[in-house]
């Protein structure tokens, strides 16, 4: 495993670390404590020493799942959680220093923890980030020893911009992968001259970058993949990274044309955003211990050629780009 800085927060984290979206439960399944602590090990296992998780993913489970596998593993692990998405409804008006102040005593109870690593603010709305006093209460809350540095996790290219313009914002969690693109433009150069750090999301675009789908694949009814196409309940960029199903599927049979034969698909897509030299980790998430340690597999492929990377370019430039890059 290979390690990188997280901008101001000081850790070194692994390149390649673990979001828990579905860790035991989520997309449809119910969760399960002992298939948690099973991926989690195995992505330790790796040398993965950074892991995701929110207070909503499974009700708070996953929290405790997580701060379970850390309080037994002698090393050195960090952990980010993210506050905000229980606010019903998620409005900017529902985002009160109280509230934020109680998500963060939630997320110490869960993790039966005495300060949080990272805090995240979980995709607020895009007015929240133009509010000082929501930002202002993570001071008052480091300066009590609640939480040791403040993040946010974005759903457009414009609200990390503004969240990095306040100085106690260390990360900012974006979509970032094959199928989107844009951060790399504008906001990689204007987070690498602040010392924030990346944190990659969504990086295989809700699967469909795994090259394993097909026109008759068939997602169950819980599954965000087949409720969330349009939007209907949250933000449609978090489903296949927005990019309509029939062409996602179009363009990954363009880029697995690109790779030299017998790559794996997934670990390809992975090992393209490792690229970037701007990234400092990448969170995919797994549903079994078997894919935990495959994902890690992205570490040790060969970089990409200067002419894959155009190539993959010309592929978003000519399936992918006029269906998000303008949107998020």
């Amino acid at each position: 495993m290979n390690y990188r800085q997280l901008g101001k927060t000081g850790f070194k984290v692994s390149e390649l670390s673990l979001g828990t979206w579905q860790v035991g439960g989520g997309w449809g399944a119910d969760f399960d404590d002992k298939t948690a602590a099973r991926i989690i090990n195995a992505a330790i296992d790796t040398g993965v020493n950074f892991l995701d998780t929110a207070d909503v993913y499974s009700d708070g489970k996953s929290e405790n799942a997580v701060s379970r596998v850390v309080k037994e593993r002698r090393q050195e692990l960090f952990v980010a959680t993210k506050c905000g998405r229980r606010l019903s409804p998620h409005s900017s008006q529902m985002y009160t220093p109280e509230a934020v102040t109680g998500f963060v005593h939630d997320s110490l109870r869960n993790m039966a923890a005495d300060t949080l690593d990272l805090i995240q603010l979980h995709c607020p709305p895009t007015e929240v980030y133009y509010r000082p006093e929501i930002f202002e209460t993570f001071d008052r809350l480091r300066e009590q020893g609640k939480i040791r540095n403040l993040g946010v996790s974005v759903e457009k290219v414009e609200e990390g911009l503004k969240a990095i313009e306040y100085p106690n914002v260390t990360t900012v969690q974006i979509i970032f992968n094959m199928f989107r693109l844009r951060p790399s433009e504008l906001f990689f150069a204007e987070a690498k001259r602040r010392n924030i750090g990346i944190i990659v999301r969504v990086p295989l675009a809700s699967g469909l970058l795994s090259g394993k789908y097909g026109r008759n694949t068939q997602f169950r009814a819980g599954d965000h993949r087949n409720f969330n196409r349009d939007g209907k309940a949250f933000d449609k960029g978090e489903t296949f990274s927005g990019v309509p199903y029939e062409v996602g599927l179009e363009a990954v049979d363009r880029l697995k044309k690109i790779l030299p034969a017998g790559t794996s698909m997934p670990l390809a897509a992975l090992r393209w955003i490792l690229m970037f030299p701007e990234v400092t980790t990448v969170i995919p998430g797994a549903s079994s211990a078997e894919q935990a340690q495959q994902n890690a597999g992205a570490v040790d492929l060969p970089p990409l050629s200067t002419v894959q990377m155009e190539q993959i370019r010309a592929v978003y430039d000519e399936l992918i780009r006029a269906h998000v890059h303008y949107l998020w």
